[in-house]
């Protein structure tokens, strides 16, 4: 009735019960849907189309599907739509899902039903445009062209008339669209969790324009205007964080690119060395995983040379790792066991107290990371729950005799979940909690100080300040925050002196609880990253027209509570993106301390001098022309030993070898090698030396012996290095190891006769 789809293209599908699950058709869906639709319409689905699961156990349910066909009349002719529901079919899709979420599935598999249910509904946006557009593919949609068209004018080619070049646009204008809406909701590209997932996707989006299109210099940032011009209006974000947006995948593009750069050449050097048709499995894992080099750009160029990579072997590596890494995040549930059934929410009370009579709802044990420790639930609770930046707070519950110590806090959807390293059930359900005051103090301390500093550093640097992330514990408040240069000393300076100000001024917290969101907004709250926000929030402020933000997290009364606050480090994370480390009262007085003993001890060196600066930088002009004298010296006794070592040389098999024990450090031994490389034609050079009780190794190859006779000095050294009892690498042309047995520097400058 109000998307005017055909009725007759239309099916729908329910779960059709599963024996193993003692889990009957879903008839109420049935009967529902048999009064909208005809009987011929509804069919009925296996458990993997129509029973939604969260994971192994948890909330699950039956779900119920709308399936559209957009075949054409001809193919619709010569099979029916009923039979590819669930099939697969390019134009037979689902476009809308409903699950009943009515049961939870145990440890054990068993499915108990739910005492609170719930439908979760949800419609495939791009799926319902491509049938309302009367096209055959989400990428043909006003969704996406504007995108797939703007990439493929870059790459100077027409959209549409060669398939692995449209299958690139298609992958690069999906990964971007989900790179960039992560960034604007303050994700950022990294090494671990939700931000590898980022860069792994942005790379596979480089590495497609690379490939398939010839893309040698970053061009993903370009596309971000025309996404902003398109989603602009559904999604400000986008529109608002597009230049931190562009900066952030530009410095990623420039580099993966120098990652392709590098595993190209390791590639090349890989051929070299090795004569073989396949090229080794392990060795492409090695360039996936120490480089980052994709596999399938391996197998490219292998296949370009005429060759093959070993895939059963790579990806047997790769399963390796997937195992490692499966096990190190393995995690396994006991079941709960109720102690006090009909609660399914913990009141949270610790804003106002710190201790409490409480009950233990439920409790179960957890191992994860070879480590076992109990989740215990109680019905009210003192202890907050990691949340917005905020560590979870520690203490104890007192059960009878029984001391149980509290070491975190978490959230588990609407529960309170307090981790403790023992546990041991008792008859009794009341136990006594209570939080770690010192603890929480100087937690509060440290978040109250983030709120004053993000409104200082929206002062002294402007309002395109906008928090990017946070940690808060006892130790120290971390800050992440949108800027695109370095803090200067001044700003530094200028942001300490506003908080300590404030801090002086001793301001009483504004704090208002339950306020709906929109009155929120009319006082000025700004949201804090990582947060979720409802229809009622919390509102903190410092003085109202300094700081008032959304939060949940705990606070002091006063600011005065904060004492003392120092910024101990600043620098950037990513592009256009800084982080502040700063410490309050009295890890602040701690800090000064250290630097004020620092700074006694110095001046104890210099007989407590009447201007301890200058005494400082005349001892430092001092060794800067001491260091002169010593360079010219270093120079003319290279000079002198090149002409010695000159007279030494020694013709092996055709090559000019040069071998000795030498008193020098390492760089003035390679400034040595590379001006012996310049006067002496197909020379290898091998110079040993001992510094501070350890062995050293140089070796130097002419360049045309490293090409006509494939000598490579990374992996000679590595071979004789053995004799110092230590290891060394480099290049084929320069190479250095280091060991521990001085005696063997003198078997190490006979064997390499043997390589020669």
């Amino acid at each position: 009735d109000v998307f005017k789809i055909d009725k007759d293209n239309l099916y729908v599908s329910v779960f059709g019960g599963d024996e193993a699950d003692a889990t009957g058709k879903d008839m109420e869906a049935y009967e529902i849907w048999k009064s909208i639709v005809p009987e011929d319409r509804i069919l009925f689905g296996s458990k993997k189309d129509n029973f939604w699961e969260m994971g192994e156990s948890g909330p699950c349910g039956p779900c119920s599907e709308i399936h559209v066909d957009i075949r054409s009349a001809e193919e619709k002719k010569k099979i029916s739509g009923k039979d590819l529901v669930n099939m697969d079919h390019p134009l037979v899709i689902e476009i809308w899902n409903l699950v009943f979420i009515e049961f939870n599935r145990k440890a054990d598999g068993k499915l108990l039903p739910l005492p609170s249910k719930h439908v979760d509904t949800g419609m495939g946006f791009e799926r319902l445009c491509m049938v309302l557009q009367g096209v055959q593919s989400n990428y043909d949609t006003d969704v996406f062209q504007p995108l797939l068209q703007k990439i493929a004018n870059l790459a100077n080619i027409k959209y549409g008339t060669d398939e692995k070049s449209d299958i690139a646009i298609r992958v690069i204008a999906d990964h971007l669209r989900a790179v960039a809406f992560a960034i604007a909701d303050g994700q950022l590209p990294s090494n671990t969790g939700a931000g590898y997932v980022i860069r792994r996707i942005l790379r596979r989006a480089v590495r497609y324009g690379y490939t398939f299109l010839n893309f040698n210099e970053p061009f993903i940032n370009e596309l971000i205007s025309t996404l902003s011009e398109q989603m602009g209006d559904v999604f400000p974000e986008i529109r608002k964080q597009e230049e931190l947006i562009r900066k952030v995948i530009t410095e990623e593009e420039q580099s993966f690119l120098r990652t392709l750069a590098t595993g190209i050449t390791k590639f090349e050097h890989h051929l070299e060395k090795s004569k073989s048709k396949i090229i080794d499995g392990s060795f492409a894992f090695e360039l996936f995983d120490t480089f980052g080099f994709p596999i399938d750009l391996t197998q490219l160029m292998a296949h370009e040379k005429g060759l093959e990579v070993d895939i059963d072997a790579y990806n047997a590596e790769l399963t390796k790792q997937k195992d490692r890494s499966r096990n190190a995040a393995q995690k396994e549930t006991t079941d709960w066991i109720v102690l006090n059934d009909g609660i399914h929410e913990t009141e949270f009370i610790g804003y106002d107290q710190l201790t409490a009579d409480v009950k233990i709802v439920k409790y179960r044990q957890v191992t994860a990371k070879k480590k076992t420790y109990f989740e215990i639930v109680l019905d009210k609770t003192p202890f907050y729950a990691e949340s917005g930046g905020q560590v979870g707070d520690t203490g104890i519950l007192k059960l009878n005799d029984q001391i149980i110590e509290i070491i975190d806090t978490k959230k588990d959807n609407n529960l309170i979940v307090h981790i403790s390293p023992k546990f041991k059930e008792e008859n009794s359900v009341n136990v006594f909690a209570e939080v770690d005051a010192k603890n929480r103090e100087q937690i509060k301390n440290n978040h109250s100080a983030t709120h004053l500093m993000h409104a200082a550093l929206r002062q002294v640097l402007g309002t395109h300040v906008e928090q990017k992330g946070s940690l808060v514990d006892n130790e120290r408040l971390r800050f992440d925050f949108s800027h695109f240069s370095k803090l200067t000393d001044e700003e530094i300076k200028n942001i300490e002196h506003i908080v300590n100000q404030k801090i002086r001024q001793n301001i009483a917290i504004g704090e208002f609880r339950d306020v709906p969101i929109a009155e929120a907004e009319s006082m000025g709250a700004m949201a804090l990253f990582g947060e979720k926000y409802g229809d009622q929030v919390r509102v903190i402020q410092f003085d109202k027209n300094f700081s008032t933000e959304l939060c949940g997290g705990t606070h002091v009364e006063a600011s005065g509570q904060i004492g003392l606050f120092k910024i101990v480090s600043e620098g950037a994370i990513a592009a256009g993106i800084r982080r502040i480390e700063a410490v309050t009262a009295e890890k602040a007085e701690a800090y000064y301390e250290d630097k004020i003993n620092q700074l006694n001890a110095i001046t104890e060196l210099f007989k407590s001098p009447v201007d301890l600066f200058k005494n400082i930088q005349h001892l430092l002009n001092e060794n800067e022309q001491l260091n002169k004298q010593l360079n010219v010296f270093k120079k003319e006794r290279i000079t002198t030993l090149k002409s010695q070592l000159i007279q030494n040389v020694e013709n092996v098999n055709g090559v000019n070898l040069i071998r000795t024990k030498i008193d020098l450090d390492t760089d003035a031994i390679r400034d040595l090698a590379f001006a012996l490389n310049g006067e002496i034609k197909d020379m290898v050079l091998l110079l040993g030396s001992e510094n501070n009780g350890k062995a050293n190794l140089s070796l130097m190859i002419a360049d045309n012996l490293v090409n006509t006779r494939k000598l490579n000095a990374g992996a000679i050294i590595r071979e004789i290095a053995k004799e110092i009892r230590g290891g060394g690498g480099g290049q084929p042309h320069f190479a250095t190891a280091g060991g521990a047995d001085i005696q063997g520097i003198e078997k190490a400058l006979k064997l390499i006769e043997n390589h020669i």
